[in-house]
């Protein structure tokens, strides 16, 4: 139903991983734009306990393939499950000049298994929920309610609470008991409530622990489960000082999908105003900001500015290249902004933008020095997306 932005750009023979979390349609794409390949499904139960079991069953089914067939991608989807085909793979990639696509929402069981990455052989890729440029007559409000999983984005309102239920039990079921992950599952389901409700917000890891009944290296633990399961994001703070006092160490974190957040979070956001709206907003915008950066493979980072007397930019882009400001509001007024003319005061290279709901893009005159441009959201995405901003 959707044209996704993502586009694996390989060569002749150059494989590659597309890590994505569950149910953001990665396979939906790849069986879509690889109509003629050869498709292995590790979700698929007979097919796992057959590889699983005799891993060298797939040197063997490739080896197998006609010439015509060997020039199409060979897809794996879920590589996590099985990884030992990776030495198989590899093998076949050296020797048999085979190409693959590794498909999977999780590299945790890979990276802490000793598992053969391919050595740099495979060009890492990701997959991201729906973004606005993919989404026709784009509605901003459905998206913070539903969130922008595919299923979730375009499903009625009153099924949107089931949808995201049973993501969030299929995930500490399949991904946390299955691969066992974590052993105490109660304190871990007590931890992603938590991560709900401080969504966004810099991180204590004494006060969650306190919070979830579970120890400080447990909550550290279980964030970096999030951040391996693709399900959640730490932006760093920007560390550049140069005059004011500010916090260098403290990270923020984001889970993946502002829907999954604010069901966790218990929030009931029925209109685009509000303290609810506005996290849901900055959120979206930062969503939008990473998937755009990923997609189109910018070596860009995303970091936040806060000093240690309140001001902040809600995120700074590369080496201060821009700075973001995102805000609900309907009118934008320069005393909302003394975070962002703060940190241009500190900063003069960098590009500020505001991004709001204001009707009609202006610019707001600061002084003889500065500038800053506010830009509804539609503006601004349409703008971001057509690689006009960034």
């Amino acid at each position: 139903m959707y044209t996704r932005k993502c586009h694996l750009k390989l060569p002749d023979q150059q494989s590659a991983f597309l890590w994505g979390a569950r149910q953001t349609g990665k396979s939906y794409f790849l069986k879509n734009h690889y109509k003629k390949s050869t498709f292995y499904d590790l979700l698929d139960t007979h097919e796992i306990i057959r590889l699983t079991k005799a891993p060298y069953l797939l040197r063997e089914e490739v080896l197998a393939l006609s010439e015509n067939q060997r020039k199409q991608p060979i897809i794996i989807d879920e590589i996590q499950k099985v990884p030992e085909l990776l030495n198989e793979v590899h093998w076949l990639i050296e020797n048999a000049q085979a190409q693959f696509i590794l498909c999977g929402s999780s590299a945790r069981k890979l990276k802490t298994s000793s598992t053969n990455l391919l050595g740099g052989r495979a060009w890492v890729y990701h997959f991201y929920p729906l973004v606005s440029a993919e989404i026709p007559d784009f509605d901003l409000l459905r998206a913070l309610q539903h969130g922008l999983l595919p299923t979730h984005y375009q499903s009625d309102s009153e099924y949107v609470p089931e949808h995201l239920q049973a993501y969030v039990e299929v995930y500490l079921t399949d991904e946390i008991r299955n691969e066992g992950l974590v052993r105490n599952l109660s304190g871990f389901a007590r931890f992603l409530d938590v991560v709900g409700l401080t969504n966004g917000e810099m991180v204590n890891a004494s006060n969650i622990a306190r919070d979830c009944g579970i120890d400080r290296l447990s909550v550290q633990g279980y964030y970096q489960i999030l951040i391996d399961t693709l399900l959640g994001y730490f932006i760093q703070p920007f560390s550049k000082k140069i005059k004011r006092d500010i916090i260098l160490a403290t990270p923020k974190f984001y889970l993946f999908d502002v829907g999954l957040a604010n069901y966790l979070g218990k929030q009931n956001l029925i209109s685009l105003k509000g303290t609810t709206a506005g996290k849901s907003f900055e959120h979206f915008i930062l969503m939008e900001l990473m998937a755009y950066i990923g997609l189109n493979r910018k070596r860009l980072p995303i970091t936040y500015w806060r000093t240690k007397t309140g001001l902040e930019v809600d995120f700074v882009i590369g080496d201060a290249d821009f700075a973001i400001e995102v805000k609900i509001s309907e009118q934008v007024h320069q005393q909302d902004l003394k975070g962002l003319i703060a940190f241009c005061e500190e900063f003069p290279h960098a590009q500020p933008i505001v991004v709001s709901l204001d009707k009609r893009a202006r610019v707001l005159k600061v002084n003889q020095d500065l500038s800053i441009p506010i830009l509804p959201w539609n503006i601004f995405l349409t703008r971001l997306w057509k690689n006009d901003l960034i």
